[in-house]
This record gives C-alpha cells, sequence and structure tokens, in this order.
C-alpha cells in the first residue's frame, strides 16, 4: 500500500464533512433511482415456464410461494459444467441471511440454472446453503431472458446481453451462460409481468462484502477484477495452507471453458 497522507484531526475532521455530504448526495440519487425503477412499466409473462424442483415440476407462477413478488437470480451452472460459477457464488453466499426478512415483505426468491436438479442440489450441499434454487433444463425460460446462448447465437459473432448486442470475443462474453437478475410480480388473478432485469454489475448491490470492502483503505484491492482473488468459500483454507493459487486459477478456468460456446 503506497503511503497516506497523514493530517491533524481538524484537517481529517474537515476532510470527512466534505465526504459526507457527497455521500448524502449520492444516498438521495440512488432513493430516487430506486422510484424510477419501481415505476418502470412491465410487460406481461404469456409464456409457461416450468422448472425442476424437489417438489416436483413447477410453473413461474407456482415459484412466488404465496407471495406476490418473485426475484430470480440467474446463476451460471450450465448442464454440463462441474460445479457453480465463483462469481455466482460469491453473491450466493449474501442471500440465506437476508431472505428471513426479504420474505417478511412479500417477496420470494429463487435462483434458476440450466444443470439438472441433481447437478445443482450435489452443488448446493456443498455450498451450505438453504435457498430455493430450480432447473429451467429443457425450457426456454433462459434463452427468453438473454441469460443463455445457443451454439447457433454465437456462430453469429454476437449474444444479446445487459440490453444490447455483444461481441463474443469481447471479456466477458464467451461463456454459453451469464448472469443477471429478474423480478416479478402476481397479480390476484394469476396473472405474472416481468417488472425487471438487470445484468452485468447489476447484481452487485446484492454483496455486503463489497459494502464492507469499500470502507476500508484498500478498498478491493483488485488488481484487474474479482476473479484475480476470488474462490469457492470452501477454496480458502486451501489458499491459505499455502496451496498453489496458480492452480486453482487453471481450474476456474477449465470450468469456465467448459461452458464456451464460442472459441
Amino acid at each position: 500500500m503506497e503511503p497516506h497522507r497523514i493530517v491533524s484531526r481538524e484537517e481529517w475532521l474537515a476532510a470527512h464533512k466534505a465526504h459526507l455530504a457527497e455521500e448524502k448526495a449520492l444516498t438521495h440519487a440512488r432513493d430516487v433511482l430506486a422510484e424510477k425503477r419501481r415505476a418502470l412499466p412491465w410487460v406481461k409473462v404469456d409464456t409457461t415456464y416450468t422448472f425442476d424442483t424437489l417438489q416436483g415440476r413447477k410453473t413461474l407462477a407456482d415459484l412466488f410461494n404465496g407471495r406476490s413478488q418473485l426475484i430470480v437470480y440467474h446463476f451460471m451452472l450450465g448442464p454440463d459444467w462441474e460445479e457453480g460459477c465463483p462469481g455466482c457464488s460469491f453473491l450466493s453466499d449474501h442471500i440465506d441471511g437476508a431472505l428471513q426478512h426479504v420474505e417478511q415483505r412479500d417477496v420470494a426468491y429463487v435462483a434458476v440454472s440450466r444443470a439438472p436438479l441433481e447437478k445443482i442440489e450435489a452443488f448446493k450441499k456443498r455450498m451450505g446453503w438453504h435457498f430455493r434454487w430450480v432447473s429451467s433444463f429443457g425450457s426456454d425460460f433462459n434463452y427468453d431472458y438473454h441469460v443463455s446462448f445457443t451454439p447457433e447465437q454465437c456462430e453469429k459473432g454476437k449474444v444479446y446481453y445487459n440490453f444490447e448486442l455483444n461481441d463474443v470475443t469481447a471479456g466477458g462474453f464467451d461463456s454459453d451462460e451469464l448472469p443477471g437478475v429478474s423480478v416479478f410480480y402476481k397479480d390476484d388473478a394469476g396473472d405474472v409481468f416481468h417488472t425487471f432485469s438487470t445484468y452485468g454489475r447489476g447484481g452487485e448491490p446484492l454483496i455486503g462484502t463489497y459494502n464492507l470492502l469499500d470502507l476500508t483503505p484498500k478498498g478491493r484491492d483488485e488488481e484487474h477484477n474479482m476473479m484475480d482473488w476470488l474462490r469457492h468459500h470452501d477454496r480458502y483454507d486451501e489458499v491459505r495452507r499455502g496451496a498453489d493459487i496458480g492452480a486453482a486459477a487453471t481450474g476456474q478456468a477449465s470450468q469456465h471453458e467448459a461452458g464456451r460456446c464460442c472459441h
């Protein structure tokens, strides 16, 4: 860490008061943006999507679990992947503790992946998670919400992600699975509406670790991106015991390769 400027308590206080003014402005701007998000138009979901769950085959409407609002996390775990995406796993480590509060506000949460249910359940058990996680294997759900891509789509050189066409050779777009969050509402008549989706860094507000790191002098301390340091949470001990970090990174790269549709 580079040497930092050291000042008197008075100068420190003045600088922090100026910073507080900027933080308050950001908080107010975030409140306004959230209000605008809630006012966005909706679209009715006319397709009957079905999912494999531990309770059998369920429709999208069934996933609301008695509530009127549903958050879907599009978790990167393809049918032929051996384990879930480390970045999606990082985000998912923050979910269980929040759900006991979120569910009191008429909100259901579920993760969705294209992997078969048995593969999902095995990885979920390994990670020690309890949130609901269902399989969209055999369904168009992931494709319609632009988080999974067919080989034919990739062969065209561009895929539609984050509301725009992206070059498949660009960083992050060489996988047949990408992350996202979609939100739905179900009215009293049982009709389901798609209210919002966010992709890329749009899911970052769900990651409490970043909020903690952003408070510290070193911040996120990432040379390039999160994958410089991030591991599945059951692999940090391997690193601390002196395991070869390069080998771990190679393993992650192999996992990513397994999900590639464009080479």
